[in-house]
């Protein structure tokens, strides 16, 4: 008896949205995308048990999970990132973690530039063939034909599908993507003596 194809939840909240694509074997079932700046911890696991109950699934059937972990909003991607190990931990699949320049390069087979916006007219850059994503401004030029990220929609379908190539490799628990350190910090006053 065959093995049914594995059913794949791929998530991602690090940009200013909430959005979800499930997908049986490489077949996209459904994707839903919430527009929002806020919100994102409240919206996640609603959006995700909408998408799964509008086509007869339940938690228990998925094979695995594919997570969004950046760069972008650095709460965002706490978000789904910890939503994405608490599930894996609870259900007992594996969670794979998938930066937004292997969603994007997976739609391009040429050497290119994957370029991600960023806070103040910059974009979080990755050339293919880079280990290693940097800062750079916008408008710097480049030699490589340079994308951004499709729309949402397409964006965490390939998520998903990254997570459908990677899930049967090594487990790694997903883990943030920050190009740039966030840019709240902590005080710099040292801490008030508590007195007993």
């Amino acid at each position: 008896m065959a093995h049914p194809a594995p059913l794949i939840l791929g998530f991602d909240t690090s940009g200013p949205y909430c959005a979800a694509a499930l997908l049986r074997g490489d077949m996209l079932l459904g994707a839903q995308v919430a527009d929002m700046k806020r919100g994102q911890a409240e919206a996640l696991m609603p959006l995700l048990h909408d998408l799964l109950a509008t086509h007869d699934a339940t938690w228990r059937d998925l094979t695995a999970l594919g997570v969004g972990i950046g760069p972008g909003n650095f709460t965002g991607i706490r978000i789904s990132v910890g939503a994405a190990r608490g599930l894996a931990l609870g259900l007992g699949i594996p969670a794979v973690g998938v930066s937004t320049f292997q969603a994007l390069s997976r739609d391009h087979d040429e050497p290119h530039q994957a370029a991600v916006p960023a806070p103040r007219d910059q974009l979080y850059l990755l050339d293919s063939g880079d280990a290693t994503p940097r800062l750079a401004p916008a408008d710097e030029p480049s030699a490589l034909p340079r994308h951004l990220p499709p729309a949402t929609p397409r964006l965490v379908h390939n998520i998903a599908l990254c997570a459908l190539d990677g899930h049967q490799g090594p487990r790694h628990r997903p883990a943030p993507l920050y190009v740039k350190p966030a840019d709240a910090a902590p005080p710099r006053d040292p801490a008030p003596l508590i007195l007993k």
